[in-house]
C-alpha cells in the first residue's frame, strides 16, 4: 500500500478526531452514544498528543504492521520500516540511511593538545570507512530567554536518570556512562549560561548510501554500512549516535535542499 503523511498530519487527524467526539458529547442526548462520544474524544486527544511528540516512534510501528510504503517528491519512498529513503534511477536502486550524533564535549571546554588528539581520532576513524560518507552540521546562536529553564529541566532529568540506574542491583555499565555524560554536558551548559557564554545550538548528522539490483539488496547494504559507521564513530569518538527514523529521518533529507531559515525555525524543527 502506498501512502504519503507524517506525524503533523496524524496528530492533526487525531485532533480532528477528538473535536468529533467532543461535538457528539453535546449533540447526542445521552445513553450509549455520549459514552461513544466522549471515549472518542479521549481517544484523538491522546492520539494527537503521542503522534505530535512521539511520532518518530509510532509511525514505524503503525507502517509495519500495515506494510505501508510513504511516497515523496521526486520519486522517493520510505518502505515499511521507516529507516531509509529509497530510489530507482534505471535498474539500480538507491537506499540512504541518516545517523544522528550527539556530543558531550565541546572543543571550547578541551585544550589545544585535546583537541589536536580528537580531530587525529576523527581522522583514523573515518580512513577504516570503506564507503563514501557525508556529514552534515547546522549551527545557529540560541535564544536565551527560555533555554536556561530547559536546560535545568534536562539536568535534573539525567541526575534522576543516573540515580535510578545506580540504585539497581546490577546497574549496567554503558547506561552509567551515557547518564554520566548526559549530567556533566547539562551540568556544564547551565554554569556557562551562568557566567554569560552566549550558547550555540549545533545539530550533526551523518548520511551514507549503497545501491542494489532490489530494494531489499539496497536497504541490506545500506544499513550493513550504517551499523558499522554507527560503531565505528561511537567508539573512536566516544559520542552517541542513533540511526534515526520517520520524522526524524524525513527532516534530515529535507535539510539537504533547505535548512530552516531563523533559529526559531531551527530550535521547532530539531526539538
Amino acid at each position: 500500500m502506498d501512502f504519503n503523511f507524517n506525524s503533523k498530519q496524524l496528530s492533526y487527524f487525531a485532533v480532528l478526531i477528538s473535536l468529533v467526539g467532543a461535538f457528539g458529547v453535546y449533540a447526542t442526548s445521552g445513553g450509549i452514544l455520549v459514552l461513544f462520544a466522549a471515549l472518542l474524544c479521549g481517544l484523538g486527544g491522546a492520539g494527537a498528543v503521542l503522534f505530535y511528540k512521539y511520532g518518530y516512534l509510532l509511525i514505524p510501528l503503525f507502517t509495519k504492521r500495515s506494510n505501508i510504503v510513504q511516497i515523496i517528491a521526486g520519486g522517493y519512498e520510505i518502505p515499511p520500516s521507516q529507516d531509509v529513503i529509497l530510489k530507482k534511477e534505471g535498474n539500480t536502486y538507491y537506499a540512504s540511511a541518516f545517523l544522528g550524533i550527539k556530543l558531550y564535549d565541546s572543543t571550547t571546554e578541551k585544550s589545544p593538545q585535546e583537541n589536536v588528539i580528537y580531530s587525529e581520532y576523527f581522522e583514523r576513524a573515518i580512513s577504516s570507512v570503506r564507503f563514501p560518507v557525508k556529514f552534515s552540521m547546522m549551527v545557529y546562536v540560541i535564544d536565551i530567554s527560555h533555554h536556561r529553564r530547559e536546560l535545568e529541566t534536562k539536568y535534573a532529568e539525567a541526575q534522576l536518570k543516573l540515580s535510578r540506574e545506580r540504585e539497581k542491583p546490577e546497574p549496567d555499565i554503558l547506561k552509567l556512562d551515557r547518564y554520566e555524560k548526559e549530567v556533566a554536558m547539562y551540568e556544564a551548559q547551565i554554569n556557562r549560561l551562568v557566567s554569560g557564554y552566549k550558547p550555540m545550538g549545533t545539530i550533526i548528522y551523518a548520511m551514507t548510501t549503497a545501491t542494489g539490483l532490489s530494494k531489499e539488496a539496497a536497504i541490506a547494504e545500506v544499513k550493513s554500512q550504517a551499523n558499522e559507521l554507527k560503531a565505528t564513530l561511537a567508539n573512536a569518538l566516544n559520542v552517541q549516535v542513533v540511526h534515526l527514523q520517520a520524522d526524524e529521518m524525513l527532516k534530515c533529507f529535507e535539510w539537504e535542499h533547505i535548512i530552516p531559515p531563523t533559529a526559531s525555525a531551527m530550535e521547532s524543527a530539531a526539538y
